[in-house]
């Protein structure tokens, strides 16, 4: 693993990077995965001559919240749907003959089929993996480098049990996770623990190997977190302590959310638990920074700089009584501010940060990401409304930040373009900032990774779908509308050579070619 001093560096000098989830990689599986597609990523983005791979989160999904990553049953976990078939295969743990391919879209992820699939060659898995006499030691040992996984594991094993019911559903007992009832269920679950247990094994075996590739190619990852988990979460039901509940229910008395913003007029409401940082018990918030601690540990284990979600909720959070059916009526709360990413910077031993400033930002948020150094983000896609002090605008950004053409609940740069609700004007604007004067859409998403990488920003992140040019049947989200979104896949064809070139010769011209990288560039074949 680098060194804290070498992450931090990337985010101080020029250079560039790859927006693509993992479930977009291409592949046979029905869903992109940690084998032979994610290296092979890792060879295009070396031989594009770019220095990060950022990603969305990788915790398990739940179709009852869309499959988003943001909504997931764990802050810890990682996807079982990610785990390749095809690295299990060279552990002789499967054999080849046995994890043929469902039929799917190579452009678009079935998760109801795609988990049919993975879950069968999972369970085939765990069957051999059990007669190998390292097993009890094997997991023993990942078990004590990843204590939540057993509060994890044993959610998971009582969801099965419950029908598939909310915990606080469930009896009382275990709801309440008493400790007799919890040794019960413990005892007599063993089985079901064990076998959760050795999916997350697999998964964090399979990502550290992706992650030492990564670093022999000096690619950086970039992860993503949330700031806040889901209500029906292991992380909400092992440590009700540290959440705003109702002690009785176990549900919330309020929930998280925002109000109007860029991505919708009527503001947005999560339904996320909130986090009891004005709790005046000693006890309650050293159990709560101390989980916090848990989870940044774990996320830089995986990651090398986190993007973390919704900064402005550490300043302060937008609180809606739970009752509300909206965000409309809430209220500003303080957050913990400078002193909790302090501590939790002396406790890691430095992070590296990028700090998700998008939204409503008022000045004590500024002041906060200015105090600890860390940059923001600016999307090009706000930048053309007209305003000169727009600070979006290339012109305006300063170096240190993090440019993007787009995030993932942005449309396409090409959508955007083509989309009538934009006004003329906007797009006018924005094909001027590149010297052009055409209404031409063909062209908008190379005219705005220009932009982007010619900019002052230090750090340059690029949605694979802009790189591509892809219209807004790529689209990732659609903030506010629950359904099909988080499915786009990029077929393998696409990650070619001329892409490799293309993107090679734009970082070498704006001074973003990483320093290990030669000037020349690689040569990228295509499968």
């Amino acid at each position: 693993m680098k060194n804290n001093a070498t992450l931090i560096s990337i985010l101080r000098q020029r250079s560039s990077g790859i927006l693509l989830p993992i479930f977009s990689l291409p592949g046979p599986h029905g869903i992109g995965d940690l084998g032979p597609a994610a290296l092979r990523f890792i060879d295009f983005l070396r031989a594009s001559g770019q220095s990060c791979w950022q990603i969305l989160p990788l915790g398990p999904v739940n179709p009852l919240f869309g499959n988003s990553p943001y909504m997931s049953p764990s802050a810890f976990a990682g996807s079982p749907l990610l785990i390749s078939p095809d690295l299990l295969v060279a552990q002789g743990l499967v054999r080849e003959e046995e994890i043929e391919p469902p039929d799917c879209s190579a452009y678009s992820v079935d998760y109801d089929r795609v988990a049919r699939h993975k879950n069968k060659i999972l369970a085939l898995a765990w069957h051999r993996f059990q007669l190998r006499p390292e097993r009890p030691d094997t997991l023993a040992s990942f078990v004590l480098t990843h204590p939540w996984c057993i509060d994890y594991a044993l959610f998971v094993a009582l969801k099965q049990r419950y029908q598939n019911k909310p915990w606080y559903h469930w009896p009382n007992d275990i709801r309440q996770r008493q400790p007799e009832a919890i040794a019960l269920a413990k005892r007599t679950m063993q089985e079901e623990i064990d076998a959760v247990v050795f999916e997350q094994y697999l998964f964090f075996s399979q990502w550290q190997q992706l992650r030492e590739y990564a670093h022999q190619q000096a690619i950086h990852f970039i992860g993503d977190l949330p700031i806040y988990v889901a209500l029906d979460s292991s992380d909400v039901w092992a440590n009700q302590a540290i959440f705003q509940l109702d002690k009785a229910t176990g549900t919330p008395t309020d929930v998280a959310g925002v109000p109007s913003d860029y991505f919708s007029v009527t503001g947005q409401r999560w339904g996320n638990p909130l986090y009891r940082w004005a709790a005046e018990d000693r006890m309650v918030r050293d159990k709560l920074w101390n989980w916090w601690e848990q989870r940044l540990r774990l996320n830089f284990m995986l990651t090398d700089t986190l993007r973390i979600d919704h900064f402005r909720g550490f300043s302060a959070y937008w609180a809606i009584n739970a009752a509300e059916d909206t965000a409309i009526n809430g209220r500003w709360l303080p957050g913990p501010g400078q002193s909790f990413f302090e501590e939790m910077n002396r406790r890691l031993g430095g992070m590296s940060i990028i700090a998700e400033d998008l939204g409503l930002i008022t000045p004590d948020v500024v002041t906060l990401r200015d105090n600890l150094g860390y940059p923001g983000m600016k999307i090009l896609l706000f930048a053309f409304d007209g305003d000169p002090q727009n600070s979006y605008l290339p012109y305006n950004i300063e170096k240190n930040s993090v440019v993007y053409t787009g995030t993932h609940d942005n449309d396409t740069a090409v959508g955007w373009f083509l989309n009538p609700d934009v006004v003329r004007e906007s797009k006018q604007r924005a094909k001027r900032f590149s010297n052009r004067s055409d209404d031409h859409a063909g062209s908008f998403h190379q005219e705005l990774i220009h932009l982007a990488l010619s900019s002052p920003a230090n750090l340059a992140i690029l949605p694979m779908q802009d790189v591509l040019g892809f219209g807004n049947d790529c689209r990732l989200n659609i903030p506010g509308v629950p359904a099909n979104n988080w499915q786009w896949r990029c077929g393998g064809q696409y990650i070619n050579g001329g892409i490799a070139a293309w993107l090679h010769d734009l970082a070498q011209l704006f001074g973003r070619l990483p320093p290990t990288v030669d000037r020349q560039a690689e040569t990228f074949q295509n499968p």
